[in-house]
């Protein structure tokens, strides 16, 4: 099966999962999607047990797709530039400083944290995990995911600070946290598994201040060149082109190309937006951009699906996984407390907007990605196990009670 036959069956599934969560589950389309992608890996997982020789084939053919390259040097800036581009700009401003503590001084203080405690959740299980996977395990679930949560909070009425926070941080968090995840995969690919505080940090600062003002003045060129012409067809094209284009040449240039994505959707959405740009132009723009939001977070949940098929599966793991399910729990508790405890002057959330913050804080596709990107070996099964149970419980569990968290919160406050 060539790549251009697996990449048809992924979307078949993906378009086929849609139509069964509208017709017949009604779920949000994220959620509902994610559940049937969990369905899939049930179903994948049991082929072993009743046809091997077929396991064995969609096995090997699964191993064979280098699936970390196609993440990190394709899908991932299309996710983020179309995560940034229709974010009201407005509405984050009243908001900057929360959100800054929590997507700079919260991702850096979670992968901390989660790097730490999974450390010790490894040594207590016997496992081969060392630091810098820990740290590598910290920085790909510290991001959140406004996708499945947004839509519910609308219908729970979460006042609008809270929505502008929640959205705020979860753009740069994507951002910051990539920043640090590839910090830390270039320390690994060094040849070394300690972890060299020195090394990521010269990293951390390169490829961010390098990212910012890479997309600083390419959404400048791009929004220059789309106020020079009034045709939404070309329109569409040259952001698409931008987006190709900018991810490659910050890959490159070793800048990143996460960061320069976040800040070029950030500028060419709210820089003069409305006035520059046609009615038609924004609509055609915003809508085709969350199409392939949703599209590539689709083809990422029916990926993961299949990705389980080469992790080999010990008891052990399973019972890391569920620890690393309340580990990174416990880590957003803090990330939302210890700034509040610090800072509550620019921290002002009330019992209810605390509790909403903790629980609504979801991972999805992100941290998917980022693990898919890890190279071949024991810890990435490992890894990959955790984020997926952590995922699971995030989409299913967490995904499907704020909406009620959010209500009942909000009628004991009244």
């Amino acid at each position: 099966m060539t790549n251009y036959q697996i990449l048809i069956l992924i979307v078949c599934c993906s378009a086929f999962f849609a139509y069964i969560n509208q017709r017949f589950i009604k779920m949000p389309f994220v959620i509902g999607l994610f559940l049937l992608s969990t369905v899939l890996s049930l179903a994948i997982l049991s082929v072993r047990f009743w046809s091997f020789d077929y396991f064995i084939q969609i096995k090997t053919l699964v191993a064979r797709v280098d699936i970390s390259k196609y993440i990190l040097e394709y899908m991932l800036g299309y996710l983020l530039f179309a995560g940034s581009l229709h974010t009201d700009w407005k509405g984050i401003r009243q908001e900057i400083r929360p959100i800054t503590i929590l997507s700079v001084f919260g991702v850096l203080l979670s992968t901390f944290i989660i790097g730490a405690l999974i450390y010790l959740l490894a040594m207590l299980f016997s496992l081969p995990v060392p630091l810098i996977y820990c740290l590598l395990f910290g920085a790909l679930m510290s991001p959140t995911d406004p996708i499945a949560v947004l839509g519910i909070l609308t219908k729970a009425n979460v006042p609008k600070k809270l929505e502008s926070i929640i959205v705020g941080e979860s753009l740069f968090n994507d951002g910051v946290g990539v920043v640090v995840f590839l910090s830390l995969l270039d320390t690994l690919h060094s040849g070394t598994l300690d972890f060299n505080i020195y090394h990521s940090s010269i990293l951390f600062i390169q490829e961010s201040i390098g990212g910012i003002a890479f997309g600083l003045g390419a959404g400048y060129l791009m929004h220059k060149i789309l106020t020079s012409i009034d045709h939404f067809e070309t329109e569409v094209l040259l952001t698409l082109a931008f987006v190709m284009l900018g991810y490659t040449v910050c890959l490159q240039l070793n800048i990143s190309g996460a960061l320069a994505m976040v800040v070029m959707g950030l500028f060419v959405g709210n820089y003069n937006y409305e006035q520059t740009l046609s009615d038609t132009t924004i609509v055609y723009v915003e809508k085709f951009w969350e199409l392939i939001d949703i599209i590539l977070n689709a083809i990422l949940f029916v990926i993961i699906s299949f990705v389980l098929v080469v992790v080999e599966f010990k008891s052990g793991y399973l019972l890391f996984a569920i620890g690393a399910v309340i580990v990174v729990l416990f880590s957003r508790v803090a990330v939302i407390f210890i700034p509040k405890l610090i800072m509550p002057q620019v921290i002002r959330f009330n019992k209810i907007e605390t509790g909403i913050m903790i629980w609504g804080g979801l991972r999805g596709g992100l941290s998917i990605a980022l693990v898919l990107s890890l190279p071949n070996c024991e810890q990435r099964n490992i890894l990959l196990i955790s984020t997926y149970a952590c995922v699971v419980f995030s989409i299913l569990v967490q995904g499907l009670t704020i909406e009620k968290l959010a209500l009942y919160k909000s009628k004991k406050h009244v």
